[in-house]
């Protein structure tokens, strides 16, 4: 078994934990299940949730157990933290469709099975669904204090801004913690990791652990991240940077890695990859414009975990042929593409030909290429994302 504790620090995983000692004692004596919530609110996650989803790799590939647990009760209830209103609240149907999608997700960070190491995905609506109102009052909320619960920063912030905190929203720390009670006494998971924001909801739960069943449980939380400018990770100009190929094409997310700002390359590639650390020292190292370097690999190592190998190479390439051939540069207009959009669509949206029968007339005179190959049929259909080019200056992204 590889020191979790070690490897998670050296890259930059952890912001606290709960008596780190008796948790190291822990990790020591066999696979640990250890799981992170996540709430099924969209029918994918975005990058701002990928430090927890590499924390439960890396959980796995140390030899413990990593338990994703599916929030079909808790997004009934939505989570109140550091937001300044309400979640929109989603139906049944709904929200089984988030969590297939999001099953989607973890497939491609995850192994899943029946072995000791092997990761499982749980659903809190199994326990949450089920519970009577008036029993829950009695056997859990007595063990939580209101006046903690005001205390915390997550309740705090919208109360000091005069917002409106629904007693629905006020309850979702006591099923969060419930959930880790649940999930310790039926799987015996004695681990539950997440974002900085939620240290006092999970030490909530771990107490809660302690009073029901005198068992001892371990907290770990990481730190949240952003930018060195100071930006939302996950979030840019164009909306969130999803974790699926259908909402964000391969070579979009190589292109989000490839833009990160020079500060953060050291940073995200002991992150979001699993580079050895002494090739992320190197490349971290570099300066000027040897840094887009460092910013390529980060792009390639990045992607291909999400997508595989195959899909980053072929962005890398794209990228490549995109902003280092020719004079293209880095502000090229994107055009979406739909089903059975053909080139002369293309040229008119892009607005490299004012109507069909002139974009046409660009094909047949040899003008069109398609990923730098002449195009000759001016109704073929686009069936993959690409670059679209008329001439050696007009360019566009098919995304």
């Amino acid at each position: 078994m590889n020191d979790f504790l070690h490897i998670a620090r050296q890259r930059g995983f952890i912001h606290q934990t709960t008596d780190e000692a008796a948790f190291a004692a822990r990790l020591k004596t066999g696979p640990l299940p250890g799981y992170i919530g996540f709430d099924c609110t969209a029918d994918s996650l975005h990058v701002g949730s990928l430090v927890q989803i590499m924390i439960l790799r890396l959980l796995q590939q140390c030899g413990h157990k990593p338990v994703v647990l599916m929030g079909g009760g808790t997004t009934k209830v939505g989570d109140p933290s550091f937001r300044d209103e309400a979640r929109p609240l989603l139906d049944d149907a709904r929200i089984e469709a988030n969590k297939a999608g999001i099953r989607l997700v973890f497939d491609s960070f995850l192994r899943f099975g029946e072995g000791a190491t092997d990761a499982v995905m749980l659903d809190n609506a199994e326990w949450l669904d089920r519970l009577e109102y008036i029993p829950f009052l009695r056997d859990v909320g007595r063990h939580f204090s209101v006046n903690r619960m005001l205390s915390m920063d997550s309740v705090k912030l919208r109360l000091d801004r005069e917002q409106n905190l629904s007693f629905l929203e006020f309850n979702y720390m006591l099923l969060q913690s419930y959930d880790f009670l649940e999930l310790f006494r039926q799987h015996g998971v004695a681990l539950q990791m997440g974002g900085s924001d939620q240290w006092g909801n999970i030490v909530m739960g771990a107490d809660l652990i302690r009073r029901v069943t005198g068992g001892e449980a371990h907290v770990l939380t990481t730190p949240l991240i952003t930018s060195a400018s100071g930006a939302k990770m996950g979030k840019t100009a164009d909306g969130a940077v999803w974790l699926s190929a259908a909402k964000k094409s391969p070579f979009e997310y190589w292109q989000f890695w490839r833009n990160a700002e020079d500060a953060d390359v050291g940073r995200f590639l002991k992150l979001f990859t699993e580079m050895p650390m002494a090739e992320i020292a190197r490349l971290s190292a570099l300066a000027g414009a040897e840094i887009n370097d460092a910013k390529k690999v980060l792009a390639t190592e990045a992607t291909a975990l999400l997508h595989g190998r195959a899909a980053a190479e072929a962005a890398a390439e794209t990228a490549r042929r995109t902003f280092e051939e020719g004079d293209a540069g880095g502000d090229l207009p994107r055009i979406a593409l739909t089903p059975g959009m053909t080139i002369t669509a293309a040229l008119v949206t892009a607005g490299f030909a004012t109507s069909n029968g002139e974009a046409r007339r660009h094909v047949a005179g040899g003008g069109v290429r398609l990923d730098d190959a002449v195009v000759t049929d001016a109704n073929a259909p686009i069936t993959a994302p690409g670059k679209l080019s008329f001439g050696r200056k007009k360019h566009a992204l098919l995304v």
